[in-house]
């Protein structure tokens, strides 16, 4: 076989503990450097792993790789750095200089080091924007029962949240109570924690925003919660053995509902039925986000921020309909303006909201997976504002 034969490669490198592209592709979590080099020859593809020796028999076992090889067999005449990433991206470039390789393939993550001694052994880089990207997005059926799993004890933890705030008892102040004790966002945060750990799952900041701070879609929240006030629970966790994510939004109300809330929560329910309603396969996110704002706009309400010179009453939609979910709570596809058009598997969450200064915000949040007709909707939680 020539060296002519093989030139075209493709490179993904990284931790694939934390680089989640790479996981995507090998299925297996390491928690130092790897490189996957392919290769295509007369006979199709073949995939090198090379990641550090203790680690090759597990990953002979458990690795999406035809060949698995660490960085000692592909030593350069300068030899190795005492650096474990730098010794691999050495490895890596002398391995694909000793295949003839000279013009390399790779995916937006790969890291600078590997760029700078690929470039070094005289092999030109391309960034393929879709690598690692595009194969992720049409989730596949183990992906969807990962998915399904991480919803359902998301969905419990956010039904444990909104059932502790409503259940609380007022005091005087209208501040609620909880055992004797003021309930805070960090209270609830806390039994959030709790929960999900318990579960197997590592659970980044959840929102638990009451009141006017619900206004800012992203504030967390803080202090004593407020009976007649709005709080938004939004929990995204992640599984740590399957490592996929889930998300759910639900708002609560302790005590009586205003009018005007619940005209908010109707508003917001119909966008996300519409939303949901529009997604199919050859969709685009674009088409979906304009079928929910149409719904928030048919309900009296506004699109964008707020201007300087808005009044506290102002009340819109200030943020897309939803993004994708998977190995992280933040990936493609986008529901919103310039959204690509949708594939079958894609993990999607429909979450349109209201938010006012006046008197906080409103969402509601549920995840799908997009078919050829339709989607189907990973979430039983109801979308009511009392959870007594």
């Amino acid at each position: 076989m020539t060296a002519m034969a093989r030139r075209h490669a493709t490179i993904m490198a990284g931790i694939p503990a934390r680089n989640m592209a790479l996981y995507h592709r090998l299925r297996f979590v390491v928690g130092d450097p790897a490189a996957l080099i392919e290769l295509d020859d007369d006979h199709g593809r073949t995939a090198t792993l090379i990641l550090r020796d203790i680690e090759m028999e597990r990953a002979r076992r458990q690795a999406r790789a035809d060949r698995v090889a660490c960085p000692a067999e592909y030593t350069p005449a300068t030899g190795l750095s005492g650096d474990r990433e730098t010794a691999t991206a050495q490895a890596a470039a002398e391995f694909l200089r000793r295949h003839g390789v000279t013009r390399v393939t790779a995916d937006r993550s790969l890291p600078l080091i590997f760029s700078h001694l690929l470039a070094a052994a005289g092999i030109d880089v391309a960034c393929d924007l879709e690598l690692g990207v595009t194969g992720r997005r049409a989730k596949d059926s183990e992906e969807i029962e990962h998915l399904r799993e991480a919803q359902r004890v998301t969905e419990q933890a956010v039904e444990l949240a909104c059932g502790l705030i409503a259940r609380a008892t007022a005091d005087r102040q209208g501040r609620l109570v909880h055992d004797g004790q003021p309930l805070t966002s960090e209270r609830v945060r806390q039994a959030i924690d709790v929960f999900l750990l318990e579960r197997g799952y590592l659970n980044a900041t959840s929102i638990v925003a009451g009141g006017p701070q619900g206004a800012d879609c992203h504030d967390v929240g803080s202090g004593p919660l407020a009976t007649g006030a709005p709080v938004i629970v939004d929990i995204f966790p992640q599984n740590r053995q399957t490592l996929y994510f889930g998300d759910c939004t639900r708002t609560v109300v302790h005590g009586a509902i205003s009018d005007e809330l619940n005209r908010m929560r109707d508003a917001v329910a119909a966008a996300k039925a519409a939303g949901i309603a529009a997604l199919r396969a050859g969709v685009t996110g674009q088409e979906v986000h304009e079928a929910t704002t149409a719904e928030i706009t048919r309900h009296g309400y506004s699109l964008g921020l707020p201007t300087d010179a808005a009044p506290d009453t102002y009340c819109a939609m200030v943020h897309g309909t939803g993004h994708g979910v998977g190995l992280e709570v933040h990936e493609p596809p986008l529901l919103d303006r310039g959204g690509p058009v949708l594939v079958r598997g894609d993990a999607v969450t429909v979450e349109p909201g209201l938010y006012c200064r006046a008197i906080g915000g409103l969402r509601l949040e549920d995840l799908v997976v997009v078919t050829d007709d339709g989607c189907l909707n990973l979430n039983q939680l109801p979308e009511e504002l009392a959870w007594r």
